[in-house]
């Protein structure tokens, strides 16, 4: 019994390498995006959307300590916890992105449609 806990606590730490060679790199996004957001803060419209770069953050930096953790202990929950926190990483950036897009073709056509009306006006 004690030889499969070595063995699944081998295959986390071989599963984890990529993500924990990177580890460093995912806690300096995290602190850049949340010292964004702190700037954020300090203008208008930033006020409703600051807190956005500050969770991006605080789940980079939780992900980077979660895989260090599982990487040194072999322990699957903790490998899980970390992946689940990249996850909703994505899907929050990937909204982002979305809505982002969708903003952009709405201000274009709105563009364009000012400039055709005032052409024909």
């Amino acid at each position: 019994m004690e030889n499969q806990g070595n063995d699944q606590a081998a295959l986390v730490r071989e599963l984890s390498i990529p993500i924990y060679q990177s580890k460093g790199w995912l806690k300096l996004l995290g602190i850049v995006s949340i010292v964004q957001g702190i700037i954020t803060v300090f203008t208008i419209i930033g006020i409703l959307i600051a807190w956005l770069p500050i969770w991006i953050g605080v789940l980079l930096y939780k992900c980077a300590s979660t895989v260090e953790r599982a990487y040194l202990t072999g322990d699957k929950l903790t490998y899980m916890e970390s992946l689940g926190k990249l996850k909703i990483y994505f899907i929050i950036q990937g909204i982002m992105t979305l809505i982002g897009i969708i903003v952009a073709v709405i201000a274009l056509s709105m563009g364009l449609l000012g400039a055709l009306f005032s052409y024909i006006g």
